[in-house]
Order: C-alpha cells, then sequence, then structure tokens
C-alpha cells in the first residue's frame, strides 16, 4: 500500500508533533508548579520540577550563551543532514530516527534562548508566570532547561562493606527528564539497534550521488 506521508512530511510531522506537545508540557509545569516540587502520580513515577542549567545531568561545560550557540548549530546541521538523507532515498525509519533527534533538539534550545526572556524565576515559593519580553529572569540564550518526568523505578542501599559507595543510596532511573531528551534517547536508540548499516553508509553521502536507493 502507498505511503501516505512523504518522507518530508512524515520528518515535519514527527519534528512538529513533539515540539508542540514538549512545549505544551514545560509551559503548563512551569506555570504551574513551584521549584523543586514534586507530584505523585505511581510510586515509580513522579511529576517533579527541576531546570536544568547545561545539557545532560545539568553538566555546564562552556559559557551558557556559546553552548546555546552551538546547539542550534548543530540542530541546523541535522536538519541538513535530514534533507539528504530524503534526497538519497533512505528508509523512513532511519529518517524519523534522525528526526525524533533533532525534534528533542530543537525542543531544548528554545527553553535556552526563549524562556530567560519571557518568564519569571521560579523558586520553591513563587510559581513563575509570563512576563515582557526582557523582563524574564535571565538573558537571551540563557535560559534554563524545563525537567518533569521522574521514574525512580527501585532503589536500595549499598552494602556497608563495598568501597567508596558502601552504605550509600542508590536510586534507579534517578535522572529527571523532558519529552524532548526522551525523543532524543528513543532516536539514538532505536538508530543503534536497527540503523547502524544506513549510520554507517550515510557517512560516505558526501561522496556519492544524493540519488542512490539505501
Amino acid at each position: 500500500m502507498k505511503n501516505i506521508l512523504s518522507k518530508g512530511q512524515l520528518s515535519i510531522l514527527i519534528v512538529l508533533g513533539i515540539l508542540i506537545l514538549d512545549q505544551v508540557i514545560k509551559i503548563e509545569v512551569k506555570t504551574n508548579m513551584f521549584y523543586n516540587e514534586s507530584i505523585h502520580i505511581t510510586d515509580w513515577f513522579y511529576l517533579r520540577f527541576i531546570e536544568n542549567p547545561g545539557m545532560a545531568f545539568g553538566m555546564q561545560i562552556v559559557p551558557k550563551a556559546i553552548q546555546t550557540i552551538a546547539r542550534t548549530i548543530f540542530a541546523i546541521a541535522i536538519g541538513w543532514y535530514i534533507v539528504i538523507l530524503i534526497k538519497a532515498k533512505y528508509k523512513r525509519g532511519y529518517i524519523a530516527c534522525i528526526s525524533l533527534i533533532l525534534a528533542g533538539a530543537i525542543g531544548n534550545i528554545i527553553d535556552s534562548i526563549f524562556y530567560g526572556v519571557i518568564f519569571s524565576k521560579s523558586t520553591p515559593a513563587e510559581i513563575s508566570t509570563f512576563v515582557p519580553i526582557g523582563e524574564g529572569y535571565t538573558g537571551w540564550l540563557h535560559g534554563k532547561v524545563v525537567d518533569m518526568f521522574y521514574f525512580p523505578l527501585f532503589e536500595f542501599n549499598w552494602p556497608s562493606w563495598m568501597p567508596f559507595i558502601g552504605g550509600d543510596n542508590f536510586v534507579f532511573f534517578s535522572p529527571v527528564f523532558n519529552l524532548a531528551d526522551a525523543a532524543i534517547s528513543c532516536g539514538v536508540i532505536i538508530l543503534f539497534l536497527f540503523y547502524m548499516k544506513s549510520l554507517n553508509s550515510s557517512f560516505s553521502l558526501c561522496t556519492r550521488s544524493p540519488y542512490q536507493k539505501k
């Protein structure tokens, strides 16, 4: 049966769908929850509002503005890469994986570019609100990324006899993340599980006709 959507339309639909849902969730959380507030859904799933100043796990290797610009350039490169994949007739599944990664990257870039200038500061005592542009909690490119999904699937204390970590509490899965992060992770995992051949062959696109089928 003929596919209803072209590969380009599929990519756009994935990116827009993830972006809209990601931003709706983030705005709802930021404008309705106190910072570090936690809502119990089940014993293994909480909504917990925190903000990430950097990249994965809160890392801040370079100044925030440079980090945001670098991530924006990276997202543009992924978008260009998807165009090349479509022209080269790569598989829809592979293009969908890369589109998930692009959607997640753009979702977090939006927070970094705009949230600092359109929202007031979130604190444990005050819920953030929209403010006139430029009157937010920081400047352009310096916004913090909103995270909210927390899945402490199980936890235990390490045996006391273990060196360095003996007696410490361990929680699996402890990171707090958002839908954009999940989109990136899902795209990468599916890519490595099912599309390594396509990934490897795409490295030579620049020296091969873009219309060669994969």
